[in-house]
């Protein structure tokens, strides 16, 4: 007995600033808001221009687009799914919506709600398949991201859909603040209200819980299919929205509309907290992840970096953000476990 004193002693100092020290980095919105200053301090120590009223603005502008699909794949990365078609069928929607504006001849209302259709649409049929055919998310929306592509070429013809009604046009070039329309209000309004759905509410407890461990969600009466479904529905109906707003931004369906988005919006979310393997994360982090990816991608052009090189560092930040989500998940199962069990002994 007298032997385990010392030990006890030892250890009680120690506990309390390690377990500080871990919940300050479980906290995946803490971490990457500090290496988001840090960043900007950089760029502006390097290039003060980085911070121009122009540059900002231009930063902010391509962050509304790519955070409103953002929220979505945050949502369904909480479910424990995720999405590669988001980019194909951003730019599949927007040119089905000018299309219905230009070859049919519809009200402008009308053929932004069928454009917004077929994005849920695809996410339904996504999520139908994951779900109810247990085909794996990366086979699906993988094959769904090719499909949409040859999609957009067959109704475009290869050529971008224009002239388009000049509503379209207004919504594009409104400025609502600071050069800012009515994509970068959409996309706080969507990010405020999808952050209050998980964080405060039954539906995004049922989320986080769903992605968590579906099996033990399932048993205490959570339809984790439908969940995830209605995931896959929002995400695909968001990344619709996007590409309708850039289509406005533009003033034609182009056929390059969210070519690429995909692993730009994974790749911010995962940097933003929003864990890989599910029933992690929030939309505030995975908002800060992805302005994030666009404040190194931005700066490196402003300091003159050759632009092969943003490639480069979004793929080592990705990488380092899973690495650090990885750590995360294994010090809380694995590593809470093995504290438990040393404990054991020393009551004994």
């Amino acid at each position: 007995m007298s032997s385990a004193a010392p030990a006890t002693t030892e250890e009680a100092p120690a506990l309390p600033w390690r377990s500080r020290v871990i919940g300050f980095i479980a906290i995946g919105e803490i971490g990457v808001i500090a290496a988001l200053l840090l960043l900007v301090a950089f760029f502006y120590f390097m290039q003060p221009a980085f911070l121009s009223e122009r540059n900002l603005r231009a930063i902010l502008n391509v962050v509304s687009f790519v955070g409103i699909i953002a929220i979505g794949q945050t949502m369904l990365l909480v479910a424990g799914e995720f999405d590669l078609s988001v980019g194909s069928v951003a730019g599949l929607s927007a040119v089905v919506a000018a299309k219905l504006m230009t070859a049919a001849a519809w009200p402008v209302a009308f053929a932004i709600v069928g454009g917004v259709g077929v994005g849920a649409l695809v996410g339904l049929v996504n999520g139908l398949i994951v779900v109810k055919l247990r085909i794996p998310a990366f086979i699906q929306t993988l094959g769904m991201l090719f499909i949409g592509q040859g999609l957009i070429q067959l109704v475009t013809d290869g050529y971008p859909v224009y002239p388009l009604p000049p509503e379209i046009g207004v919504i594009g070039t409104t400025n609502l603040a600071f050069g800012l329309g009515w994509s970068f209000a959409f996309f706080i309004v969507a990010a405020v209200l999808a952050d209050f759905v998980l964080r405060r509410t039954v539906l995004g407890r049922n989320m986080y819980a769903t992605g968590g461990n579906q099996e033990v969600a399932r048993l205490v009466g959570i339809n984790t299919s439908l969940y995830k479904i209605g995931a896959f529905v929002t995400v695909g109906a968001l990344a619709a929205i996007a590409g309708m707003f850039v289509m406005a931004d533009l003033g034609s369906g182009g056929t390059s509309i969210g070519s690429g988005w995909e692993l730009t919006v994974i790749a911010g979310v995962v940097v933003g907290g929003v864990s890989l393997f599910g029933g992690a994360g929030t939309i505030a982090g995975g908002v800060v992840g992805i302005l994030m990816l666009k404040v190194v991608q931005s700066g490196l052009v402003v300091i003159g970096v050759n632009s092969n090189w943003q490639q480069i560092a979004v793929g080592v930040i990705m990488v380092l953000a899973v690495g650090l989500d990885i750590l995360r998940r294994r010090y809380f199962t694995v590593g809470a476990g093995a504290r438990g069990g040393k404990k054991k002994p020393k009551s004994s």
